[in-house]
């Protein structure tokens, strides 16, 4: 019996002290990345937790981790599956379903648009034009039309891509995101001029604050960058792009079950012989338990400061992935990806713009 339990004990030991050291390494840059992100400076950039995670995680991968690799790397690993999935799911309580009251059927329509308007042409022009694996452009495609890096982190487990992809996807992100950052409210300050000096008597971009907000929330990568994109206009600008970047949010789970099961439907369809095939279908259950999670913030059962300290986890786990996936990403990865991914990215930041206020424009005047 003592020899049963000190196997036991033993066997537990091995399975989980392993994967201390990786932990203890990406809670390190977790915590750094998490406070350099609390500074005024990195927040008015749109500079968030997730992105400096993965920039410091990318600075030590290329330098000394290749030396603590033996030892670090399963708990890197383990926080580049579990924990991302547990962040994920997590995430949930950052959004309710009052969230879709507050944007209304036009809010929920101009997001559903831009998501699938989006990813749909991110797979023309990948595929395609660009002729970039597939992966590497569902990635792309995912941060672009939903919600940056948590989109293509959480899309990664569905599609298997490798660390470099996903780091190229979440470079294009922080790239054109940063981007977006200034330039939106340059874009409502010429819009409102361009108006009053030619007497149009309409808007080429939403006029109101409130209207910029949600075509800010419905077409900016990151909801740091939408944060800090919407606060350069005014507080109202502000409020409602992260209502509307919320809902954009919450398709996030849908769009994942929708691509699993087109994923299995082509792999059942493939092979040599192109017969039908079994294939099976990896169902993504943490993007239930999210919309689960979601559901259960909305009955508004737990405190403010409880949900706001679960946010804080939240926070730490997803930083605590991005960091490994920053560790075991190689810089001459992304020098070999090219400028085609950079390129990809580039359109459908174009695309996000203008494609994006039409889609805002032609839905605010239907639901006039």
């Amino acid at each position: 019996m003592s020899s049963l339990s000190t196997t036991n004990t033993n066997s537990f030991s091995d399975r989980y002290g392993r994967l201390l050291p990786g932990l203890m390494l990406n809670g390190v840059i977790a915590y750094g990345a998490i406070q350099l992100g609390k500074l005024e400076w990195m927040q008015s950039h749109g500079m968030s937790a997730l992105t400096l995670a993965i920039i410091l995680g990318i600075m030590l991968g290329n330098s000394v981790y290749a030396r603590l690799a033996p030892t670090c790397g399963a708990g890197v690993g383990f926080s580049k599956q579990t924990l991302l999935r547990l962040g994920i799911i997590l995430y949930g309580f950052r959004l309710t379903f009052q969230d879709i009251g507050q944007v209304g059927l036009a809010g929920i329509t101009i997001d559903a648009l831009v998501l699938t308007s989006t990813f749909g042409l991110a797979m023309l022009l990948g595929t395609k034009v660009f002729k970039l694996d597939r992966n590497s452009v569902i990635l792309i495609g995912a941060g672009s039309s939903i919600c940056g890096a948590a989109a293509v982190m959480a899309t990664e487990p569905v599609v298997k891509g490798r660390s470099e992809d996903v780091t190229v996807a979440v470079s294009t992100v922080v790239v054109f995101g940063t981007i977006a950052i200034f330039l939106y409210p340059l874009l409502y300050k010429l819009n409102l001029q361009l108006n009053l000096q030619m007497n149009l008597g309409w808007h080429v971009l939403a006029a109101t604050p409130a209207a910029f907000g949600v075509y800010i929330g419905s077409t900016v990568h990151e909801v740091a960058q939408v944060v800090a994109a919407g606060k350069s206009i005014g507080q109202e600008t502000a409020n409602a792009a992260v209502i509307a970047k919320m809902v954009r949010v919450m398709m996030l789970a849908p769009f994942l079950v929708i691509l699993s099961a087109v994923l299995a439907r082509g792999k059942a369809k493939g092979g040599d012989s192109g017969k039908e095939k079994t294939a099976k279908l990896a169902i993504p259950w943490f993007a239930f338990i999210f919309i689960g999670v979601v559901a259960f913030n909305s009955l508004g059962l737990l405190s403010a400061p409880a949900v706001a300290s679960i946010t804080d986890i939240d926070t730490a786990l997803l930083a605590m992935a991005m960091a490994a996936l920053g560790l075991t990403t190689h810089m001459w990865a992304i020098r070999r990806a090219g400028i085609k991914p950079l390129l990809l990215a580039g359109l459908l930041f174009c695309w996000l713009i203008a494609g994006g206020a039409a889609i805002n424009h032609a839905v605010a005047s239907l639901f006039a």
